[in-house]
């Protein structure tokens, strides 16, 4: 994909999280997509509520900057989280890391989000939604708990930074933004079950039905 289009799918991504609420209050966030073996393009700052495809830097897959303006400090912080996410799964082209509003009480609450709601195995989530322990954002220690639990659940599109937020990581920009919005939704939806008794899992049997209704009708998700 040319360098040119993949800034459109960021930018896309990026306002479809602000026009759904992803981006809570403080709008922040930060994105990236996979160019090529070698290099990502990622958003340079925090806010990304009105991201353009100026907004936008290359790197390459240790993390240092190949094209582009400086990126802002707060970003260098989190560089990593993406970088080693590309290095561990060389079928993501996108991750996105926010502090969506639902799925966030789950990870201040340390609670892994529960698999009940059907539309999320349309993005192959097949297993709950884990939190891994608190550490400072992209540190060391938190970045090699993310790895570990993509290590250890090779199917798993996203994870949950405890005390923090989330990470979300799929094929693409748009795709991944929108398994962001069903994430979201599904941790609303729990917590809302609460009233009538608590949310419950699906049949482990509904993962192979879905998949199957997908392929018979040709649906990518």
């Amino acid at each position: 994909m040319l360098e040119k289009e993949v800034r459109l799918r960021i930018v896309e991504a990026a306002h479809l999280l602000a026009k759904s609420g992803m981006l809570y209050r403080g709008e922040h966030a930060n994105l990236s997509a996979r160019l090529d073996d070698q290099h990502i393009l990622m958003t340079r700052g925090g806010s990304i509520a009105n991201l353009s495809g100026d907004d936008l830097a290359v790197l390459d897959l240790q993390g240092n900057l190949a094209d582009g303006e400086a990126m802002d400090a707060t970003m260098q912080e989190v560089i990593q989280m993406h970088i080693r996410v590309y290095q561990a799964r060389a079928s993501v082209g996108a991750v996105i890391h926010t502090h969506a509003p639902h799925v966030t009480v789950f990870a201040v609450a340390n609670q892994p989000i529960p698999l009940v709601y059907e539309p999320l195995l349309r993005f192959g989530v097949t297993e709950s939604i884990p939190v891994v322990p608190w550490a400072p954002r992209g540190s060391d220690k938190s970045v090699n708990a993310i790895i570990d639990v993509l290590s250890n659940h090779p199917g798993l599109p996203a994870v949950m930074m405890a005390n923090h937020g989330v990470l979300v990581f799929h094929q693409d920009p748009v795709n991944t933004a929108r398994l962001l919005s069903t994430l979201d939704e599904a941790a609303e939806l729990v917590i809302q079950a609460k009233a009538l008794g608590g949310a419950k899992e699906l049949d482990p049997a509904a993962i192979e039905q879905v998949k199957d209704r997908m392929a018979a009708f040709g649906s990518r998700r």
